[in-house]
Parts: C-alpha cells; sequence; structure tokens
C-alpha cells in the first residue's frame, strides 16, 4: 500500500500539461496494462471513486473532505485527499487565477483523481471548481457509477463571515481582483449527487450522508 501512495505523490508532483506539439504527434499512444481497474480494486477489496467537493471558499469543503476521509480510514479504506490549495503547491503551481489557469486547475487535478481511481482509490477532492462545463468534463473522464459531486452550498454571506484566509476582506479591499463568488462568477451544479450546507448540518450529519454514496466492493 505505501508504494501505490508514493507512486501517485510523485506523479501529482510531476504531472505537467503537455505541449500541443506532443499531444498531436504520432509517436504518443495510449498503452493497455495487463493489470485492470478491476485487479486493482479486487486486490483493495473496495470500488475506485471520485468524490468531488464543490463550493465557494470558506463554505467547509476541506473541513468535510478530511473529516470524510478519516471516517473512511476508520473503516480501512484506501483513500486520498487532493486538496486545492495543497494541489498548488505541486501539481498545479505557477497557475493563477484567471479563468484560463482555473480551467487548466481543475482539468490536471481531474485527470489525476482519474488515474487514482483507476489504482482502486477513493478519491476526494476539495476545489471551488467554479465553472460548470470543468466539472462536468472531469465527470465524463470516468463512468457515472464512479463519480459523486458534492455541492456544499453554504450561502455566500456566511462564507465571507467565516473568512478563515481574510479572503473575501482582500477582495472587498480590491486587494484580490477576481475573486469567486464576488466578482467572478461560480455556477453551482444543477444535478450534484448530493447537496450540503455546512452552515446548517452537522459535520457528523454531513460524512454520514456521504457514506451512502460509497461503493460497495
Amino acid at each position: 500500500m505505501p508504494g501505490i501512495f508514493q507512486f501517485l505523490i510523485v506523479l501529482s508532483r510531476a504531472y505537467e500539461m503537455p505541449s500541443s506539439s506532443l499531444l498531436n504527434s504520432s509517436e504518443v499512444v495510449w498503452h493497455c496494462h495487463q493489470v485492470t481497474p478491476e485487479q486493482r480494486e479486487k486486490n483493495l477489496g473496495q470500488k475506485g471513486q471520485v468524490f468531488w467537493f464543490t463550493g465557494l471558499s470558506g463554505a467547509g469543503k476541506s473541513t468535510i473532505a478530511n473529516a470524510f476521509e478519516a471516517h473512511l480510514g476508520s473503516l480501512g479504506r484506501a483513500t486520498f485527499l487532493l486538496d486545492g490549495d495543497n494541489v498548488r503547491h505541486g501539481l498545479c503551481r505557477g497557475l493563477g487565477m484567471s479563468e484560463e489557469d482555473r480551467r487548466e486547475n481543475v482539468r490536471r487535478v481531474g485527470e489525476v483523481a482519474r488515474l487514482m481511481a483507476d489504482a482502486g482509490l477513493i478519491v476526494i477532492c476539495a476545489l471551488i471548481s467554479p465553472y460548470r462545463a470543468d466539472r462536468d468534463r472531469v465527470r465524463q473522464l470516468m463512468s457515472s457509477q464512479r463519480f459523486v459531486e458534492v455541492h456544499v452550498s453554504t450561502p455566500l454571506a456566511v462564507c465571507e463571515q467565516r473568512d478563515p484566509k481574510g479572503l473575501y476582506k482582500k477582495a472587498r479591499e480590491g486587494v484580490i481582483k477576481e475573486f469567486t463568488g464576488l466578482d467572478s462568477p461560480y455556477e453551482p451544479p444543477l444535478e450534484a449527487e448530493l447537496v450540503v450546507d455546512s452552515s446548517v448540518e452537522p459535520l457528523a450529519e454531513i460524512v454520514r450522508r456521504l457514506s451512502g454514496f460509497v461503493a460497495t466492493s
């Protein structure tokens, strides 16, 4: 098990968007593996899945994702958490907050999440991921049974009141531009598998509801 996690951590740090010339090269081919995702899942005794948490800054995505992963870990499940802030230290280092960079941020995390799910892990992604089309493209990377979109729908007023990183204050002062929910749009999911509001639902209840979407082996 440690070997799997070490490999995926190295992969996430080294992953870069390939150049268009490389993508168009006839020398780049898809190699099929002898070990299938189904075999990897059998070895782990679980189904590979992606739980994708989306919502405004301060909505509670990371808090819920951490609690959910801890719960799964207590049950012996193999998991990995890709947090929006953490991936920008490596996998998405160098990306800014422009619309184009935000889309690329989601694309990279989505591709890595798919690889991890193919390895049989339950992958938990916690990103603002503001644009509906980008989240839908991640969904299309895998079968519908393997992707669970979770909208953390905590109201903007509550998120701004919490302001755990002081970002809303800076945005209101004009220090931060194109801040999601204020001067940059957030497009909520239309058909999320689960909608939760951390301002009214206890964390334990949210984790319980999430657990109902974990696939049985």
